[in-house]
């Protein structure tokens, strides 16, 4: 599992998936997304701008990402 540091409240799924280079660009996370591939604490998650905190669990493709506050 990879660990994914912010200095904000939150990030947004569309979000992380760009910065962890899952996608390339917001269209393609927008499809991924909607079209149900992307879990959320286990959950299928298809709301783009979900806001994901510390100790949230991004999974894509066996890929699994948590969300930690920068030191």
């Amino acid at each position: 599992m990879e660990t994914i540091k912010i200095t904000t409240e939150f990030i947004k799924l569309q979000d992380l998936l760009k910065f962890a280079s899952l996608v390339s660009t917001g269209g393609e996370a927008k499809i991924i997304i909607q079209e149900g591939e992307v879990k959320v604490n286990g959950e299928v998650c298809t709301q783009r701008g979900k806001k994901l905190r510390p100790g949230d669990v991004v999974t894509l493709d066996g890929q699994q990402f948590t969300v930690a506050y920068e030191d």
